[in-house]
């Protein structure tokens, strides 16, 4: 079977391809995998027994979406090039980016022969984007969305199941932050992944600044944000945030080893709001305690599932908020909420291994008729 793997970031933004690329029988299937290759910087490929392909175009992540129609359009076509022909059995659809692109074409060629992996919305408030958005879940064969709160902006059909943006890898470092006593002075509050959204990190930077019970870290690519805020805090005297620059994915599992508090608060966002994020993940695998948005799907999860708490960086009495949380917290109970939820989310993770199983297996039974019926 040829299968088609595709999305509109570099290898190492797209970490939930693996909840795909452990699925499939790379040996006996002819896998492909379509990046794209933004900053134009090598990276290490994974050692999987797939064809790459490598979309090469310059693009700035923080820059209206309007700059980036250009570099778009370049990558539709390219995509429609290499599908046309490779004359895929099965396309993966890793976004909702690379599903808009070439919505006319799946829709026209690919019909119930895709699978569509719904996880950012982003122009779901207009109608006719939304609507787009709906037919590309109901012509695709499955539909995957990262977080349950985004079932809200599809229609209300069967093929919706849910993934999660877990990395396996991890589980092999469970317990990375239970070897290191959870009394430390200063608390450190950890960020890591792509450093975005500026003021509403500017104002936990001064929530926090000079504040001898915290430290501020962050880890990540040092674009436009990171670098404003990097300046901030050395023309602002800030002596107790730190700025790590990008860092490889086997890195994470050391400074997870050093965090204390997972910062995992974004800008409000009417539509981003409703997402589950990589971090939420990554702090009930390593128990660590995270802060999210007051208002948001993530932050009503953690509250409820008492792993976490809802903080709003706005509110003048943030840090004490958190210090209070922090050293208020049942240890024993916090860990073993952790376990549980990750035990249901490993559950629904496996469900959803089997319905990419089932498909596998249907099409190849399929092909095996046809070969059988023509030979």
């Amino acid at each position: 079977m040829k299968i088609l793997l595709m999305g509109v970031q570099k290898l190492k933004f797209m970490p939930y391809m693996n909840f795909y690329l452990s699925q499939l029988d790379l040996i006996h299937n002819d896998v492909h995998l379509l990046y794209w290759n933004r900053d134009m910087k090598e990276e290490k490929r994974p050692d999987f027994n797939i064809t790459y392909h490598e979309f090469k175009c310059y693009q700035e992540d923080e820059v209206p979406k309007v700059k980036k129609i250009k570099s778009f359009m370049k990558y539709r076509k390219a995509a429609k090039q290499l599908i046309l022909e490779e004359n895929f059995d099965l396309i993966i659809v890793l976004n909702t980016v690379s599903g808009f692109l070439l919505q006319d074409f799946l829709w026209k060629n690919y019909s119930k022969k895709y699978i569509f992996d719904y996880r950012d919305p982003t122009l779901e408030n207009i109608h006719f984007y939304k609507f787009l958005i709906g037919i590309i879940a109901k012509k695709s064969l499955v539909t995957f969305v990262s977080s349950d709160g985004f079932r809200k902006f599809l229609p209300k059909i069967e093929n919706i199941f849910t993934s999660h943006n877990i990395l396996l890898d991890s589980l092999h470092y469970r317990d990375v932050r239970l070897a290191v006593s959870r009394e430390v002075s200063p608390i450190r509050v950890r960020y890591w992944g792509m450093i975005r959204d500026e003021s509403i990190n500017r104002t936990i930077i001064d929530r926090l600044a000079n504040d001898k019970r915290f430290e501020l870290h962050y880890h990540g690519r040092m674009q436009k944000t990171g670098k404003n805020l990097e300046e901030y805090c050395q023309s602002n005297g800030i002596r107790n945030v730190f700025f790590h620059g990008v860092y490889s994915p086997e890195e994470r599992y050391e400074f997870a080893k050093e965090t204390d508090i997972l910062h995992n608060i974004y800008e409000k966002h009417k539509l981003l709001s409703r997402a589950m994020g990589n971090k939420f993940y990554d702090g009930i695998v390593h128990y660590i305690p995270q802060i999210c948005n007051e208002d948001s799907y993530m932050g009503e999860k953690v509250e409820s599932e008492k792993v976490g708490a809802e903080l709003d960086p706005n509110d003048l009495s943030f840090a004490d908020k958190l210090y209070h949380y922090y050293l208020n917290i049942n240890w024993k109970e916090f860990n073993e909420r952790c376990d549980s939820l990750l035990s249901h989310v490993l559950q629904e993770y496996q469900s959803g291994n089997k319905i990419i199983n089932d498909i596998i297996h249907k099409n190849e039974v399929s092909q095996i008729k046809e070969r059988r019926q023509h030979g």
